[in-house]
Order: structure tokens, then C-alpha cells, then sequence
């Protein structure tokens, strides 16, 4: 069986987790569900960093010390990962010693192979984003003070430090990208990267001296390892990294998929390969870079109360409604809007309107008129050829579309089908053909059935509880829900009995959910 290694970011404990988070770990989810209904043995991380100057200012603002901090938080971006229905296999902490004595092995490979000298290190730093940053990448505000590319405070710094010669990779990264298209999607981030590094390189700083909240460089100590470095080693450190013989690391690396925010895709796809090429190991195969989300039009932030719990958008739409919603709003990796109003639209247009509707209507005509089973069909029209063939072709299709890591093209492609057989329904008017024409009737609706078993299947990494219900609805064994057997030949005999129908996806009034997301955010703080 072939391997699947796919990850999110290890979430930066100075805060709690946001729709931000929530939006990466559902996005991996789905992801790693859609490859373990395709046949792969799958490995799913996910996980919190948890050393660095940031998190010891925000454990002593908290009056507790960092490990405590961090252990408080940890919980929460576990939960969180709960909640929105993750099927993570790992959640690693860098907190951990076994990611500790793995980074420290790793940090004495880098200095064994001469990637690394000691000298002092003069220049701009910002805490927020735990980056270094060059004169060039900075702005200077009207109050004289400067801040980095993300908004985020600098301040000056001088202290000894360890260096990575970052300088020695820009060649070798170029001649990488350049070999490896896809290693760094979507193309806007690609084209990012490459004009970064074509700038040229200057060696990383990659040790700190001025606190100590960090895992200590290995002969050193009075230095600790660079955020960034320590957190990054996570993606190798939790297969159990140096390896073993038929270890997690010979299964599973290199990666096949980091999913990152757009904001660290730098520290993925330069320093992240430089480092390991450096120390001679594989390179993971794709860094997949995405947007970010704006809450009804307003950046997420604490001071405006609308840094969202995703836990408060699962308990007021519903898990598989949020996750629908999430992927399919805007193409994945664009920025994207999230507001009340068009979740409420997805959820009443696409899931109750839309796959709902067609759910319902189809298999409660089966219940009144088939005596609840599953009719036998005649000969096939070819409208009815067409409309199976459309849905024969909804996982070929969702593969092309997950290989770009394109939810809303695969969404999309799924409800052309939909609306296909809304259309078809419509129109052969089953509900008449009862009187007229029962053995027609028994063919359209027997097309039907037929129709919903692969959207059902191909649907459930994106709401993997409600086409569970779907697909017991429509007869579909338990050991015949993978993709292999969304073929035809796999389908749902004639005859086969089918349990009473339920609804599906309740609709939302406009008037039930009375409150904004901003007061939403505020009433689930409180």
C-alpha cells in the first residue's frame, strides 16, 4: 500500500486557536481522508510549537511559567483539532523529548556536515512573528517606529549567535524549484519564494542567547535553538527521526504535503529545504501555501472581539456544515471573507436545496412507491446513460482536482452532477410516471440511487458524518465506501431493502441566528 504524509503548521502557542487554524487542520483532514478512501496508508500530523521569546513574554504576562503556558494551550489547539473533526494520527509538542533529543542529533548532523558557524548577530527582529528581517523588508511608520512584511513590531538586536550558511542553498534551492514545479503551490507563493531568494541569501541566525526558553544548543548551552529551527524539525522528528529499520521515518518520509499559511511559507520552502539539504536528507515533495480569512470584511484580531472560537461555528451550523463551508467558499489558497451570511447561503443553497433535496426527494419516492427497496431497472434512455456516466465520473475527476489540492474545483465538479440530476429529476417527473408509466418510474429512480452513491462517497472527507447517514440510506455496506468502490459494478443490488429516509441538512432561517460573527466571538469569550 503506498504511503501519504500530510501536515499542518505546528500552531504557535502564544494564543488560542482561530478560524485560521481551524481552516489549515480541516483542510489536512479533508485531505487525509480523501487519501485513505483512495488506497493510502495515510499519516496525518499535527501539533504546537511551543519554545520561543514570544511565548515566555505571553507565560510571564499570565503570571506562569512557560511549560505551564504552553501545556494550557497545547489543550486547547488539541481540542481544537477535536472539534472540527480532525482523524490526526500524531499530535506532536516540541515541548516533547523525543523531539528535543531528536532536534539536538539533528543540530550536531548540521554542524558534522560544517553547515554551521558561531559569531554574533547584529539586526532587526520581530517577537510577534519569531523572523529575522532585512533592512530592505522593513517600513517605517509615521511615528518613526519600523515594522517587518507582516505588520508585526521590530526590534534591534546584538548577541552571540549560532549561524546556518543560508548563503551556500540559494543556487541549489533555485535549481530545485526550478526541477520540482510543484514544490511550492499555489504559483503566486512559488513566484514569491523564487524572487526572494533570487535577491540572494544571507546565513541565518539560528541560536538565541538573550532568554532561555528553548531547547539548549547541544554543547552550548547558554545558547538555545532558533524558534524556527526547532519548530520546523517537528515534521521529522515525530516519525521517531534518527530512523529505525521499518520505522515510521522509512514509511513516511519525505512528506508528501506541509499545508502552511501563506505568511510562513518562506520558513517552508527556504529555510525548511536548505536545512535539509544541508544535512543530507530528503526534501518533502510539496509546500502548499494558503490564504487568509477576514472575518465580515474586518482582519482577525483581539482587539476587535472577532478572533473566532471555530468551536462556536460548529455548535451554531453544524460540523459537516462549517467544513463544507470552509472549502468552499473561496478557492483554496486565495484570502477569503468569512461572514454569517454566506455560510447560512452554502448551507440552505448547496446542502439543504441542493444534495439535501435531491437526497430527500429521490429516496422518499423509493420508500412510497418500491416498497422501500431498491428498484429493479428497465432499459436505459439516454438521459439516464448520461446522467450515469456524469456520476461515474465524480471521483476520476475529485482525484485531478485533490492532486492540485483544489477543494472548490472538486466541490464544484460534484455539484455539476447535482444539479445534473435536479434537472433530471424534474424532468422525468417520477411522482407521475407512478400512474403513467411504473416501469419507467422504476428505472429514473433506480438512476437516482445510482447517481447519489458516488457523490456520497467522494463527499465524505468533507462531511464524513452526513454522507455516513447518506450512504447508509442508500444501502452502501461499510467495507464498500472507499473509492475503488465507487464503481458501478459495486452497485447497491436491486431489491436491496433501504432503511426509512432522513433529512439530510436542516435549513437555516434567516432570522435564527440573530447575532453577527463579531458578537458571536464575543458571547463565546465571555
Amino acid at each position: 500500500m503506498p504511503s501519504f504524509y500530510v501536515t499542518t503548521p505546528i500552531y504557535y502557542v502564544n494564543g488560542e486557536p482561530h478560524l485560521g487554524h481551524a481552516y489549515t487542520t480541516i483542510a489536512a483532514d479533508v485531505v487525509a481522508r480523501f487519501q485513505r478512501l483512495d488506497g493510502y496508508d495515510v499519516r496525518f500530523l499535527t501539533g504546537t510549537d511551543e519554545h520561543g521569546q514570544k511565548v515566555q513574554q505571553s507565560a510571564t504576562a499570565a503570571g506562569v511559567t512557560p511549560i505551564e503556558f504552553a501545556d494550557q494551550v497545547a489543550a486547547k489547539f488539541r481540542a481544537m483539532a477535536d472539534a472540527v473533526g480532525a482523524t490526526y494520527d500524531d499530535f506532536i509538542r516540541t515541548t516533547e523529548p523525543r523531539h528535543t533529543e531528536a532536534l539536538k542529533k539533528f543540530w550536531t548532523l548540521l554542524a558534522d556536515k560544517g553547515a554551521l558557524y558561531s559569531d554574533s548577530y547584529k539586526g532587526w527582529y520581530s517577537v510577534r512573528d519569531e523572523a529575522f528581517y532585512g533592512e530592505d523588508e522593513l517600513t517605517t511608520k509615521d511615528d518613526g517606529s519600523r515594522v517587518g512584511p507582516s505588520g508585526n513590531p521590530v526590534e534591534w538586536v546584538e548577541e552571540p549567535s549560532w549561524f546556518f550558511k543560508l548563503s551556500d542553498y540559494g543556487d541549489k534551492l533555485l535549481a530545485h524549484y526550478d526541477a520540482h514545479p510543484e514544490f511550492i503551490q499555489p504559483q503566486s507563493r512559488r513566484n514569491e519564494v523564487i524572487s526572494f531568494v533570487k535577491q540572494g541569501l544571507k546565513d541565518l541566525s539560528v541560536s538565541r542567547t538573550t532568554f532561555d526558553w528553548g531547547i539548549k544548543v547541544p554543547n552550548d548551552e547558554g545558547h538555545v535553538v532558533y524558534v524556527w529551527l526547532d519548530a520546523l524539525f517537528n515534521y521529522v522528528s515525530a516519525l521517531g527521526w534518527p530512523p529505525e529499520e521499518g520505522g515510521l521515518y522509512e514509511k513516511y518520509w519525505p512528506a508528501d504535503l506541509h499545508l502552511v499559511g501563506k505568511e510562513i511559507v518562506r520558513f517552508h520552502a527556504i529555510y525548511w529545504p536548505a536545512f535539509l539539504m544541508a544535512s543530507g536528507l530528503p526534501l518533502p515533495k510539496r509546500v502548499f501555501g494558503h490564504g487568509w480569512w477576514t472575518v465580515e470584511g474586518q482582519k482577525m484580531s483581539k482587539s476587535l472581539g472577532n478572533a473566532i472560537e471555530p468551536l462556536a461555528l460548529v455548535e451554531t451550523y453544524g460540523l459537516d456544515q462549517f467544513r463544507y463551508a470552509m472549502l468552499r467558499e473561496v478557492p483554496f489558497g486565495n484570502d477569503g471573507d468569512f461572514s454569517k451570511q454566506s455560510v447560512v447561503h452554502r448551507i440552505n443553497s448547496d446542502l439543504a436545496n441542493g444534495l439535501g433535496n435531491l437526497a430527500q426527494r429521490s429516496l422518499s419516492l423509493v420508500a412510497k412507491n418500491c416498497d422501500g427497496k431498491v428498484p429493479v431497472p428497465g432499459e436505459l434512455t439516454p438521459e439516464d446513460q448520461a446522467l450515469l456516466n456524469a456520476a461515474d465520473g465524480i471521483v476520476p475527476a475529485a482525484r485531478a482536482s485533490m492532486n492540485d489540492i483544489a477543494f472548490g474545483k472538486l466541490l464544484e465538479g460534484v455539484w455539476s452532477v447535482i444539479g445534473q440530476a435536479d434537472q433530471y429529476i424534474d424532468k422525468q417527473a417520477p411522482w407521475a410516471l407512478r400512474k403513467t408509466d411504473p416501469a419507467r418510474m422504476a428505472t429514473v429512480l433506480a438512476v437516482l440511487v445510482q447517481t447519489l452513491r458516488p457523490i456520497a462517497i467522494v463527499l465524505q472527507p468533507f462531511m464524513p458524518g452526513t454522507m455516513a447517514r447518506l450512504l447508509d440510506q442508500l444501502g452502501v455496506p461499510a467495507d464498500r465506501r472507499d473509492f475503488a468502490h465507487a464503481d458501478p459494478k459495486y452497485a447497491v443490488a436491486p431489491g436491496t431493502a433501504l432503511p426509512a429516509p432522513q433529512g439530510l441538512f436542516p435549513r437555516i432561517a434567516s432570522d435564527e441566528i440573530g447575532l453577527t460573527i463579531t458578537e458571536t466571538a464575543k458571547v463565546t469569550k465571555s
